[in-house]
């Protein structure tokens, strides 16, 4: 069987039930063509083939060793989708000036995270506690990915992301619209859970070997840690930032009466 025709410069090949169908929910990409295992029975099989025929989109059966080639992955789920490359945005001020739909910005940034399991799980809890968009550099980090699409159960495909040429330029842009921008260190002297996050905000993530660059941090208006009950080594990094994402999430909470 032939490789799909492909009608972009670059394709991509998302595999899982959930990215699948987040996608096709999102509505952002282009899918031209979805292949499925054929004879497997599950639930999600014949709604996800109406959904996909309901817009044209043409459904294949094909043999599971066909969908795995596809996604050059054995973790399909028996399902993989022919889609256009996730879009991303040219600069964090895209984010800012969009906006959330209501509320103050928040956005969450990501230094030099390599995994595309810990992008994908920060992506995923960030959709959870409401972060306007992601902001990762175009190196020195994991691609938005299809790996990254699975990682967040498919919550990437409805996350709005701008990847960046520099990272410290777009704190400085991001400052100068209001945002206050608190790195997350475990070094930092502020307690997380001691800061005002009711205005406009950016959380900054480290990598997971070396945390925040130094520049980075300097250019930070705060940097602040996870108080831990015993000393080892720090949390990990998907980990950390969904404490961080939540105790923003709920500074900006109405008060339960």
């Amino acid at each position: 069987m032939k490789d799909p025709p492909r009608r972009f410069a670059s394709t991509e090949v998302l595999y899982g039930v959930h990215p699948v169908a987040e996608a096709l929910a999102a509505g952002r990409r282009t899918i031209f063509e979805i292949y499925a295992s054929a004879g497997k029975k599950a639930p999600w099989r014949s709604g996800l083939a109406k959904k996909a025929r309901d817009r044209g989109i043409p459904w294949k059966e094909v043999p599971l060793s066909r969908v795995q080639e596809l996604a050059k992955s054995p973790f399909t789920q028996g399902i993989a989708a022919v889609a256009s490359p996730y879009p991303t945005l040219q600069n964090a001020l895209q984010l800012v000036e969009e906006g959330p739909g209501d509320g103050p910005p928040f956005l969450l940034m990501a230094d030099g995270v390599m995994d595309p399991g810990n992008l994908g799980a920060l992506v995923r809890t960030g959709m959870c506690a409401g972060i306007t968009g992601v902001v990762i550099p175009r190196d020195r980090c994991a691609p938005p990915t299809p790996a990254v699409s699975r990682a967040s159960a498919g919550a990437l495909e409805h996350m709005k992301m701008a990847r960046v040429p520099n990272l410290v330029r777009a704190i400085r842009e991001i400052k100068e619209k209001g945002l206050w921008v608190y790195g997350l260190d475990p070094a930092g002297r502020t307690s997380l859970f001691s800061v005002d996050f009711a205005g406009p905000v950016a959380l900054v993530v480290g990598g997971e070997a070396k945390g925040l660059r130094p520049l980075v941090k300097r250019h930070c208006d705060a940097r602040v840690s996870i108080p831990q009950e015993k000393s080892i080594n720090s949390l990990n990094v998907s980990v950390a930032g969904g404490i961080a994402m939540y105790a923003v999430f709920r500074a900006r909470m109405e008060p339960v009466l």
